[in-house]
Order: C-alpha cells, then structure tokens, then sequence
C-alpha cells in the first residue's frame, strides 16, 4: 500500500505555482527529503523538461517507489539514499534543489548539514527552494504555527519550526543569496535561495 500524506495534496498547487517561477529553464532538480513521494508525482510533470531526482532516509524507499511506478514518469528518477549529515552526497550537480516541509523535523546539527551539502552540491545560478512554517524575529506567525512548535518539540526535542534570520545566516556563510520569500497558505513559506554564478 502507497503511503500517504493529506498536507502534500494541500500543499502542492501553490507549490506549483511558485516553482513554475522559479524552475524556468532549469534542468536538473534534487528533491531532497521526497517522503511520500506525492511531491515529485505531482510536481515532475509540469516540468518535463527537468530531470526530478528524488532522495530520502533508506526507510522511505519502498513508500516513494510505489508512487513512481504507478506514476510511470519518464522525468522522475528513483531515490537516492541521502541522510544529510550520513550519506555522501550526489557527485553530480544540480541546477535546482527543492525540499517540503522537512527543516522542522530535522535537529539543528542536520540543518546545518542540510545549507552546507545543499551549497555544494548546487551549480553556480542554481536555486535552492524550502517550502515550510518559519519564524520571524523570534515570533511564530500564527497560533496554530505556535501550537504545532509545541507538538513537534513534544514528539522530538531536537526538532521545531525554524527562525528565517538563523537559516539566512547559514545560506550567507554556505555561499548562498536570498532570491525570494513566497507568502504562502497555511502560515507557510517558500524560501529561495540562489548560488551566485
């Protein structure tokens, strides 16, 4: 049985439209943390010019494998084995990277490995696109994103919802430069940062 994830189908269209903007000739995208797999169903084939190459933990491969083959998407490639701070990651190089609502869930250690692998692993003009709640000027942005701080950190410590101004401090000293910060629905945000050429 496929797994499943409500907040990807809920997500996804103005996912869409904001990587409509920013995938424009882009050619090569690493989806790091493809949980499901929901994501790059969807998502993939409005660009079927770029190559999605989805990664997650091992445990995750056999729930994304069952979305890609039912899907049969000739731009989608299998997932990679990538833990952010464990696994070496591709040698190749991608002109886009693209991850949902995974920096919430990560310790701070993992963060840090997440900007910097992210940084090198990015062409020189790639960008780098995060979907997910943050916080600004150490405030929530809403009750309910206050509410679910709470319930991460009850279910892990080391997780929570993260401050935009300490994620731009890691993309400045990783090489990285803020593009463009998406309002989105549900208190969320698209944030995307780009590799200087």
């Amino acid at each position: 049985m496929k797994p499943y994830s409500e907040s990807c189908d809920q997500n996804r269209a103005p996912i869409l439209e904001v990587l409509r903007i920013e995938l424009t000739g882009r050619s090569r995208l690493l989806e790091i943390g493809s949980g499901t797999g929901q994501h790059a169903v969807y998502l993939a084939p409005e660009f079927p010019d770029l190559v999605w190459q989805t990664s997650d933990v091992i445990d995750a491969h056999p729930g994304i494998m069952a979305w890609l083959a039912e899907a049969g998407l000739p731009n989608v490639r299998p997932p990679l084995a990538l833990d952010v701070c464990k696994n070496e990651w591709p040698g190749d190089n991608y002109d886009a990277i693209f991850s949902a609502n995974t920096l919430h869930i990560m310790s701070w250690p993992e963060v840090e490995c997440f900007f910097q692998n992210a940084a090198a692993t990015l062409e020189p003009g790639g960008v780098f696109c995060v979907y997910g709640p943050f916080n600004y000027n150490g405030g929530y942005t809403s009750e309910s994103n206050s509410l679910f701080d709470q319930w991460l950190k009850q279910r892990d410590p080391l997780s929570g919802i993260r401050d935009f101004e300490a994620l731009e401090r890691l993309a400045l000293g990783a090489g990285l430069v803020l593009r463009k910060d998406y309002e989105m629905p549900a208190n969320n945000r698209t944030l995307v940062w780009s590799r200087p050429s």
